[in-house]
């Protein structure tokens, strides 16, 4: 068994508090709006933060990095006992947390599928999770045991 360890990453609070809300599928605009500051300030942070978690260019990503290698806190896991989730949803999560659009996943996932049947995959896993937009994905994905660090850090190499 080979142990891939990723250098720590440290954010500074705004940066974490930043993510943090993201996470919740809040919008950038009402994580500033909580945190008292301005859309421009968070979107800052936001982007300081992408650069230290590997350079991620996408709001998800980030959380899939930030969870991995814990540079955020990570959230209370869920039983995943009555959860159902069909291959073809399950197979859109690590996309999801590399960042990839519904583009660039077809690339990978052709021919099997078609741009419509991933962005309607991709609406369904939403649903079925309840979560509000793709980083929210994430994080309910991680609780319900679906995203693992290993995967990530599996991409980040």
């Amino acid at each position: 068994m080979t142990t891939t360890t990723v250098a720590r990453i440290v954010l500074t609070p705004r940066e974490r508090q930043v993510l943090k809300g993201l996470a919740d599928g809040s919008t950038l605009a009402a994580v500033a709006l909580d945190l008292k500051i301005r859309e421009g300030t968070a979107a800052g942070y936001l982007k300081l933060a992408k650069r230290k978690l590997h350079g991620v260019g996408e709001n998800a990503a980030a959380l899939a990095v930030g969870y991995a290698i814990e540079a955020i806190t990570r959230p209370d896991l869920l039983d995943p006992e009555g959860l159902f989730l069909p291959r073809e949803q399950r197979d859109l999560v690590p996309r999801i947390a590399r960042g990839l659009t519904a583009a660039q996943m077809l690339t990978e996932l052709k021919p099997r599928r078609t741009i419509d049947i991933i962005r309607r995959d991709g609406r369904e896993l939403m649903t079925n999770l309840g979560a509000k937009n793709r980083a929210h994905t994430i994080t309910r994905a991680w609780q319900y045991q679906i995203l693992t660090a290993d995967q990530v850090i599996t991409w980040l190499r």
